[in-house]
């Protein structure tokens, strides 16, 4: 069985970091292009904030992140992160890991995305 669990999300003044983390097991998430999404408020679209192919030749990072979030993976541990650093208010939002099993992550949006976790809130607030 499939499964996505994102951790790592938490309540954080402006100028702080996290470390999100996104387990996979079932299957071998290096096989896979992970994006990580961003949804606020909930009940919209989820954004993609940033994503990386499987042969990690692609690397994707929104314009309002670039340069702050960083996107990496370690295969030993099937996981992927997200680091981000200097959080500002309109970085809040549930963040949810997304494996795509063609391997793609350029021009990729929440519906080519087959598996998901359940996500983790990040909350940037003084």
């Amino acid at each position: 069985q499939v499964q996505l669990v994102e951790s790592g999300g938490a309540l954080v003044r402006p100028g702080g970091s996290l470390r999100l983390s996104c387990v996979g097991s079932g299957f071998t998430l290096s096989h896979y292009a992970i994006g990580w999404f961003r949804q606020a408020p909930l009940g919209k679209e989820r954004e993609l904030v940033s994503c990386f192919s499987s042969s990690n030749d692609y690397t994707y990072y929104s314009e309002s992140v670039k340069g702050r979030f960083t996107i990496s993976r370690d295969n030993s541990k099937n996981t992927a992160y997200l680091q981000l650093n200097n959080l500002k208010p309109e970085d809040a939002g549930v963040y949810y890991c997304g494996a795509e099993v063609l391997g793609r992550c350029r021009d990729t949006a929440q519906s080519d995305y087959d598996y998901w976790g359940r996500g983790t809130q990040v909350t940037v607030s003084s």
